[in-house]
C-alpha cells in the first residue's frame, strides 16, 4: 500500500468518476485504474462498486477505508511540513478556518499582525460555518479553525481551547424604527419580525431556531440561506431583522444592537486535530492569537457582550521563537 494509491482512490472516491479524478491528478487514466486495482488486491476487497448505474460508488469496504486513507495522507502532509520547517527547505504554513464574524471580528487583525512577524509563514484561510470548519480538520484539510462550541460538544477527534464568550444579540437597520422602545426584547417579541438566516452548516442558524423552540414561537422568515456578509447587507436594507454575534457590530455602523433576554451565549474556541503535533508555525500562530485577545481585553475590549476566556499567561514558549 503506497500514498498515492490512497490518493488516488481519495481522489475517486471524492469525485465519483475515474475520468475527473485521473484529470484532477494529472495522470493517465489507466494509471490510476492500475493502481487502485494493486490496492484493492492488497485489501482484499474492492473499493469501488463500478458496475453501479449512477455512476462509481463506494462499497462497504470502501466506506470503511476512506476515512483512515484521508487521515494517512494528511500525517504524510503534516510530517512532509515539519521535517521541511526543521531542515529550512520553507518557512512554514498554516491552514486556518473561521467562521465569517470571527473573520471579520477578530481573525483579520491577527492575521496581519502574524504576517508582519512571519513573513515568510504561508497563510491559507477558509471562511465558512462552524460543522463544514470541524469535517476539514478532521480530514486534516485544516491545521486549526476558530469554531463555535455546541452545547453537545465537538468531535472527539479533537482538541479544542475556549477563547472567547459571545453574546448573540438582534440586529436591526439603523435606517428604520428600533424593533421595541426597550435596550432588550424577548423572542416573543422576535417573533412578531421578519428574520433574515443564514445557510445551513451556520451554528448561528441552529442557536436561533433553538431559542425559538424554547419559547414556543415560530419563526417568519424573510430571507433564508444566505451568507453572513449577505445576511448583514439584507438587514441594513430593511429586508428582516436577524440573530448575530455581537462581533459583527463593530465594522457596521448601520445596524443597531438589541439584546436578547433571557440572553443567548456561545462559546468560540481554537481547534485541531487531536492526535497530530502542532508544527512550529500553528504554535506561532495560536500565540499571535492569544497575544491578541490579552491586548484587546486589556484595552477597551470587544464591542457588547464578549468575554475573553484566555488570559496571557496561557502563552507557550515557542511564542518567543520563530516558526522555523
Amino acid at each position: 500500500m503506497t500514498l498515492q494509491q490512497l490518493a488516488y482512490f481519495v481522489a475517486v472516491a471524492d469525485v465519483g468518476s475515474f475520468t475527473r479524478a485521473a484529470e484532477s491528478l494529472g495522470v493517465a487514466q489507466p494509471t490510476l485504474s492500475r493502481q487502485l486495482r494493486a490496492l484493492e488486491d492488497e485489501l482484499g476487497s474492492p473499493l469501488v462498486d463500478r458496475s453501479s448505474r449512477d455512476g462509481l460508488a463506494l462499497t462497504p469496504a470502501g466506506e470503511a477505508v476512506l476515512p483512515f486513507a484521508r487521515r494517512m495522507l494528511a500525517d504524510a502532509d503534516g510530517a512532509r511540513t515539519a521535517v521541511a520547517e526543521i531542515v529550512g527547505l520553507l518557512r512554514g504554513r498554516v491552514r486556518v478556518g473561521a467562521t465569517p464574524s470571527l473573520c471579520i471580528g477578530v481573525l483579520a487583525d491577527v492575521l496581519r499582525v502574524f504576517h508582519e512577524k512571519y513573513p515568510d509563514v504561508r497563510l491559507e484561510l477558509v471562511e465558512s460555518g462552524s460543522h463544514p470548519l470541524v469535517r476539514s480538520l478532521v480530514r486534516g484539510e485544516l491545521d486549526v479553525a476558530l469554531v463555535i462550541v455546541p452545547p453537545r460538544g465537538i468531535d472527539a477527534a479533537l482538541d479544542t481551547e475556549p477563547l472567547l464568550r459571545e453574546r448573540l444579540s438582534v440586529a436591526s437597520p439603523t435606517s428604520e424604527r428600533a424593533p421595541t422602545s426597550r435596550s432588550s426584547m424577548t423572542v416573543k417579541e422576535l417573533a412578531r419580525r421578519h428574520l433574515v438566516v443564514p445557510r445551513q452548516g451556520y451554528d448561528l442558524l441552529e442557536a436561533t431556531l433553538k431559542a425559538y423552540a424554547d419559547a414556543g414561537e415560530t419563526p417568519q422568515f424573510a430571507v433564508e440561506g444566505g451568507e453572513m456578509d449577505a445576511v448583514l447587507r439584507m438587514v441594513e436594507a430593511g429586508t428582516g431583522v436577524a440573530v448575530v454575534p455581537d462581533l459583527v457590530f463593530s465594522s457596521r455602523p448601520r445596524l443597531r444592537r438589541t439584546v436578547l433576554t433571557p440572553p443567548l451565549y456561545r462559546t468560540v474556541a481554537l481547534a485541531r486535530r487531536a492526535d497530530l503535533a502542532p508544527t512550529h508555525a500553528m504554535r506561532a500562530f495560536r500565540d499571535t492569537l492569544l497575544s491578541f485577545l490579552a491586548v484587546v481585553s486589556a484595552g477597551d475590549g470587544f464591542p457588547g457582550d464578549v468575554q475573553v476566556l484566555r488570559r496571557p499567561e496561557a502563552l507557550t514558549p515557542a511564542s518567543a521563537a520563530p516558526p522555523d
